[in-house]
């Protein structure tokens, strides 16, 4: 993709801080902290309230997470105080319970989801799905991953043989390649990604715990504004950048969240 100058554009550029500007988002909303550090703007936010604060009715948002691991449960609950409603939310599942996103469905915030596995425990999702309450777009979880990540790539679209024949394929292009058949996949974008990683230096270089990893990497590069909450903040150097699985380029705010229980 040409960038400016005529010179190739990398995914990077679409991180750059200007780039949330032009998309009408504030990094850093009613935060009056330094805005650089050592020529670097100050990603680091106060509490998780003050990270979700700018957050409007009717924003598109990843979260990370799956199986219980992962998610950014302080994010959620901070995104639960602020009160921003009609959300189309893009997760592996729809919540357990009062856990997870079960606190964004209880609060009756969420309009559409896209997901993988709305499943048996996500008790306000089902109760709101089956009043016809909530839009659903049933995505094989594979194929939720690969959109994510082409979105990321700048990639628009690809094709995929998950799903031919079935519910599906309905109102997808389906193409026949080499004598197999295909249908066609969007590329899956968000406005906000809300991510859980262990460690992040104060630039936004992440490193993540085991299964605890799972969307959060993928859904960083999705975002406009990428949002993670981590246990841990140390200095930037302090990371062994052989750890680092989320560069600093894809994040936008970070707020330790450790000790903020999940109720």
């Amino acid at each position: 993709m040409p960038g400016p100058g005529g010179g190739m554009a990398y995914a990077g550029d679409l991180k750059s801080p200007d780039a949330n500007a032009s998309c009408g988002f504030d990094p850093h909303p009613g935060y009056t902290g330094p805005s650089r550090e050592m020529g670097q703007k100050n990603k680091v936010f106060p509490t998780v309230d003050a990270a979700v604060a700018d957050i409007p009715d009717g924003a598109t948002i990843m979260f990370g997470g799956f199986g219980g691991a992962g998610f950014p449960n302080n994010l959620i609950q901070g995104l639960a105080r602020h009160g921003a409603r009609d959300l189309r939310v893009i997760s592996n599942n729809c919540g357990t319970g009062d856990g997870e996103l079960g606190f964004l469905f209880k609060n009756r915030q969420i309009s559409r989801v896209v997901a993988a596995f709305p499943g048996p425990g996500a008790k306000y999702f089902h109760e709101q799905f089956d009043a016809g309450k909530i839009e659903l777009e049933l995505v094989p979880q594979g194929i939720l991953c690969e959109r994510m990540r082409a979105f990321g790539a700048g990639i628009p679209a690809f094709y995929s043989p998950v799903g031919v024949g079935t519910e599906i394929a309905s109102g997808k292009e389906e193409r026949t390649i080499h004598g197999r058949r295909y249908i066609l996949e969007e590329a899956l974008g968000a406005d906000y990604a809300f991510i859980k990683a262990y460690r992040a230096d104060r630039l936004g270089n992440l490193i993540y715990r085991k299964t605890a990893r799972n969307f959060n990497p993928i859904m960083a590069t999705a975002a406009k504004t990428a949002i993670v909450e981590v246990d841990e903040i140390v200095e930037t150097g302090a990371l062994d950048p052989e750890t680092v699985v989320t560069p600093s380029i894809y994040i936008d705010r970070i707020v330790q969240a450790k000790g903020i229980r999940f109720v």
